[in-house]
């Protein structure tokens, strides 16, 4: 509902093109095993540990973390760089002293999302995230979403123009 909310508040002939919504804990290792941990041993690890822990699940096994980006007339919209490009230009700020038309369309995304109460994940420009933990920290609300382990099938990319 929110994400139909904000594609809603778009101009005329963007939307938002959803590449990973809810996932299961299973995928969730798949991909932390598959993308491994950083080459810096103090930096954050590029995606979240496949946690059991009910009181620290991943974000995106909680259904509160979502990966989007633009669409325009239906074409999704690669903002300065591909979809789960784990680089510095991925992160949300890296074009804010770069004029041009992909930081204007980041702002759009970024702004069309905190409206809706959405906050972003710093490092990843199209991670957005409502009710989590990192949402809690970042709004001072306590937590909406938990883990959930019920669901064993993955929801299909949506777009909502």
């Amino acid at each position: 509902m929110r994400l139909q909310e904000a594609a809603a508040t778009l101009p005329p002939r963007f939307g938002l093109a959803v590449f990973d919504g809810w996932r299961p804990l299973t995928l969730q290792r798949e991909l932390f095993e598959a993308i491994g941990p950083p080459l810096d041993p103090n930096a954050e690890d590029l995606v979240a540990p496949p946690s059991d822990d009910p009181t620290e699940p991943p974000p995106h096994l909680t259904g509160g973390a979502v990966d989007l980006t633009l669409t325009w007339q239906g074409m999704p919209l690669a903002l300065g760089t591909a979809f789960d490009e784990f680089t510095s230009l991925a992160m949300t700020a890296a074009l804010e002293n770069l004029a041009g038309p992909v930081r204007t369309l980041r702002r759009l995304l970024y702004h069309t999302l905190r409206r809706q109460g959405f906050v972003v994940l710093a490092e990843e420009w199209w991670h957005f995230e409502f009710g989590t933990r990192l949402w809690s920290v970042l709004t001072d609300q306590p937590a909406r979403v938990r883990a959930d382990r019920t669901m064993t099938a993955l929801i299909p990319m949506r777009s909502f123009c």
